[in-house]
């Protein structure tokens, strides 16, 4: 099982350099901090192998820390240090976002940079040369690291909201346990206040602090796919967390994030952190800190860069009743079949299965993703469904017409048909056998249909098995489920 994601994850990362041209564009745009505001920009290159790092050494690697242990301290900081090549910027109240990381690799320019951040009072500009092999230059730059994601738990601690990397997409953390820092999420999101919130842990003592029970199905999947893309709804503690991160349930969903950033800047803050996507409620997450400036620059405390994040979708949540039984209630980067070879039976909340018919007068979600739209572009997204034939026919046909009616147009399609479409905006989703790679494109190709001003909008479906639950749920959420059945 564990190889298995393994496998994929690595997949993914070898295709992480398509989406580093997009970051480092989209880093130089619009957004400046508010005069209480710090920005932490922590730009992660290379492979992160997150899977390496089990629960225990992927939070012990600096001794005397607030909130992390001490065994494992060597083995965490060698891996860490051999997988990262990092560049750190601090930024203080007021200082520009506009320059906050350009993904410039040349060091003659990253040291004109710091002379010009010191001189507009940036605190901590820590310079290294990526792909520099050299140990002492490597360890300097894991250190600098890791007082900088210091700095960003403190600023939570302090009731503050940061933005940080896991690997599904970049999340706005804040201190689960106080009411005024959650209230801060919901504000920056405009997040609708019946929607529940997943609170982030590190290492699993925390979950007995957070839960009252957790039944040995639960633990099975724990044990299987944490740290991972996995969230449970256990029973919430009384007083453990703010009532409004579980929306007034008797229920808190949690999980472990798999990334090493997210991991370590959690540990460090010593406390839950609550964290939704970290975007304006309703549009598409993000899976680039430059999303995340786009949506939230001016309204949060701080950005944690550490690049594109991997698996694309948001976690699976899931709920497991006392007979064992798991229900599904948001697909996710945990796939049924996966969650199969764990339980001995899973099943799908009807709710999702009725998505669209009951509009927002539905009752209050039980999770977060399983009620209003989600992941929408501005213009008019349609998604088309049959015969990969007949769905082609439909999308060129409409498309056209679109196109005749002044409309802007843009597609999104997978590899067997994107060259045949006429539009003026095509996004490649990646082959319709590969969904893996459609998961980690797809938030990105919605922001860019806004990019391009698309009013009108078609997306291929695709298979609803495996990962493709996940997919298409997005898809139909960002569409209001409008979906299209041809052929």
């Amino acid at each position: 099982m564990r190889n298995e994601q393994e496998a994929k994850q690595n997949k993914l990362q070898q295709n992480e350099h398509e989406h580093t041209p997009l970051d480092r564009e989209q880093m130089g745009r619009d957004g400046q901090l508010g005069s209480q505001e710090l920005l932490l920009t922590s730009k992660v290159q290379g492979n992160m192998d997150t899977h390496r790092l089990d629960q225990q050494s992927s939070l012990q690697s600096m001794e005397g820390e607030p909130g992390l242990g001490e065994q494992g301290q060597g083995l965490a900081q060698e891996m860490v240090t051999l997988m990262w090549d990092v560049n750190v910027l601090l930024h203080t109240a007021g200082t520009d976002m506009n320059n906050a990381n350009d993904g410039g690799n040349q060091v003659e320019h990253e040291q004109q940079e710091q002379e010009d951040n010191l001189s507009a009072g940036q605190v901590s500009v820590q310079v290294t040369t990526p792909n520099d092999e050299s140990d002492v230059k490597r360890e300097s730059a894991y250190e600098q690291a890791l007082a900088d994601l210091q700095a960003a738990a403190a600023c939570i601690r302090q009731g503050q909201t940061v933005a940080f990397p896991t690997e599904t997409v970049y999340g706005l953390g804040a201190d689960a346990r106080s009411t005024a820092a959650v209230e801060a999420v919901f504000a920056a999101k405009g997040r609708p206040s019946d929607n529940p919130l997943i609170v982030h842990i590190a290492h699993r003592d925390q979950l007995d602090a957070l839960v009252t029970e957790v039944n040995a199905t639960a633990e099975a999947l724990m044990a299987a796919f944490w740290p991972g893309p996995l969230t449970l709804v256990l029973p919430v503690r009384p007083g453990a967390v703010s009532p409004r991160v579980t929306a007034g349930l008797d229920t808190v969903a949690v999980r472990m994030p798999d990334h090493p950033v997210a991991l370590q800047l959690i540990a460090a803050a010593a406390c839950p952190v609550a964290a939704p996507s970290a975007n304006r409620s309703g549009r598409p997450s993000p899976t680039l800190a430059a999303h995340v400036r786009e949506d939230l620059a001016g309204r949060i405390g701080g950005i944690v860069d550490g690049g594109p994040t991997g698996v694309g979708v948001e976690s699976t949540v899931v709920q497991v009743g006392d007979d064992g039984t798991v229900t599904i209630l948001r697909p996710g980067g945990i796939t049924a079949e996966q969650l199969s070879a764990v339980a001995a039976r899973v099943a799908t909340d009807p709710a999702i299965l009725a998505e669209g018919s009951a509009g927002e007068a539905s009752p209050a979600p039980r999770s977060p993703g399983m009620k209003y739209t989600h992941y929408a572009p501005e213009g008019a997204l349609c998604v088309v469904e049959g015969p990969p034939a007949a769905v082609a026919a439909w999308v060129s046909a409409a498309l056209a017409e679109a196109a005749q009616r002044g409309e802007r147009t843009a597609v999104l399609a997978f590899a067997e048909h994107a060259e045949q479409y006429r539009a003026d905006a095509v996004f490649s989703l990646g082959d319709a056998s590969e969904l893996e790679e459609a998961a980690r494109r797809l938030y990105a190709a919605l922001r860019s249909c806004d990019e391009q001003g698309a009013t009108y909008i078609v997306a291929e479906a695709c298979s609803r098995e495996g990962l493709g639950a996940a997919v298409m749920n997005r898809l139909l959420k960002a569409a209001g489920h409008r979906l299209i059945q041809v052929g």
